[in-house]
């Protein structure tokens, strides 16, 4: 009996693996094709392309997905065009959500997202409700055994660097979010290997809550994530320790 239960346990397990691995999937697959549609198909001459491809490689998505997503964007297959759009929004306490997304349904991604945050006694916002308490930066991480500390260090003030920080075995730079690409291409003529780069958008302030109110704000966050179009969601929470 009880090696039927942790083979029903390791079959549950392994199913929540999959599915989280198909977003992932999905999620990566989606950025490549807007990056193509946006900026052409060439890896060499697309930065943001070729940061996607490099994430997607990064966990094993297979080349013959990257190629078909890549295609999409430049119009080579399949009728479906998707785009970026982001929802502003409020989860319990008050606190700030901005949810990025990459749909080829509009109505459809905005009908979940209102119905999640409705379901944890949260509420939709409109454009520009939340936003001002965001500041949009472009980062990029570059692992610390690459490089020498005072020469990346050089590198981000010669490029205008907006921050620069060593978190966790890794030099975090923040950049102007539409220079991103563009600071990308001029470090890695610099023969400095980019590990991962993205753009995000940071609070300025911050709410704080409960560990009781946090996890309610975390789950929420969770079930946005899970929704198939939602890219990334920010939130500008901090959970207070009780003494």
């Amino acid at each position: 009996m009880s090696g039927h239960s942790k083979w029903s346990t390791i079959k549950r397990k392994k199913g929540v693996l999959d599915q989280k691995r198909g977003k992932l999937f999905s999620s990566i697959g989606r950025e490549i094709t807007i990056s193509a549609r946006l900026f052409g198909g060439d890896l060499d001459s697309n930065a943001r392309l070729r940061q996607a491809v490099k994430k997607a490689k990064s966990i094993n998505m297979p080349s013959m997905n990257i190629d078909k997503a890549i295609k999409k964007g430049t119009g080579n297959l399949d009728n479906v065009i998707y785009e970026e759009a982001s929802y502003e929004g409020y989860g319990p306490n008050g606190i700030a959500i901005y949810i990025e997304t990459i749909t080829d349904n509009k109505n459809r991604t905005v009908a979940e997202i209102r119905h999640v945050l409705s379901k944890a006694g949260g509420s939709l916002g409109q454009s520009g409700s939340v936003a001002w308490n965001f500041d949009r930066m472009g980062i990029i991480l570059i692992e610390e055994s690459v490089i020498d500390e005072d020469r990346i260090f050089n590198i981000s003030i010669e490029n205008d660097a907006k921050d620069f920080k060593l978190e966790d075995g890794y030099y975090k730079l923040f950049f102007d979010h539409n220079m991103l690409y563009q600071k990308i291409e001029i470090i890695e003529k610099k023969s400095v290997e980019v590990d991962s780069s993205f753009i995000a958008f940071v609070p300025k302030d911050f709410i704080k809550v409960s560990q009781k109110d946090g996890e309610g704000v975390e789950k929420l966050i969770d079930m946005l994530e899970d929704l198939e179009d939602v890219q990334n969601v920010y939130s500008n929470y901090e959970i207070v320790q009780s003494s």
